[in-house]
């Protein structure tokens, strides 16, 4: 298995309704895209300062899946269409589980 994890800060004017589409938007990903084992995503629990506002937590059978999932035009749509426009810093790992 290979793992995605990707967190993002919102911008100071990002709206809770541009925060749900963002969500709405990548709860749809897993019927689009085969490649995806395990999906999940949520906003930071708030238990500490200086945490990122929001993470993706993907799961794919290898990295060939990972870059399919990566390049696939409904991903592409939704970074461009919504996550993109709405965030301030990204940080992202990609690593084979063990």
């Amino acid at each position: 298995m290979f793992r995605h994890v990707v967190a993002f800060r919102f911008g100071p004017d990002v709206t809770a309704e541009a925060r749900s589409q963002i969500a709405d938007g990548l709860a749809a990903l897993p019927a689009k895209i085969e490649d995806i084992r395990r999906y999940e995503f949520g906003p930071d629990a708030g238990l500490a300062e200086g945490n990122f506002d929001f993470v993706v937590v993907a799961d794919f059978d290898d990295e060939a899946a990972y870059l399919r999932y990566a390049q696939h035009p409904a991903h592409l749509a939704l970074l461009r269409d919504f996550i993109r426009p709405a965030i301030t810093e990204r940080v992202a790992v990609q690593y084979r589980l063990l």
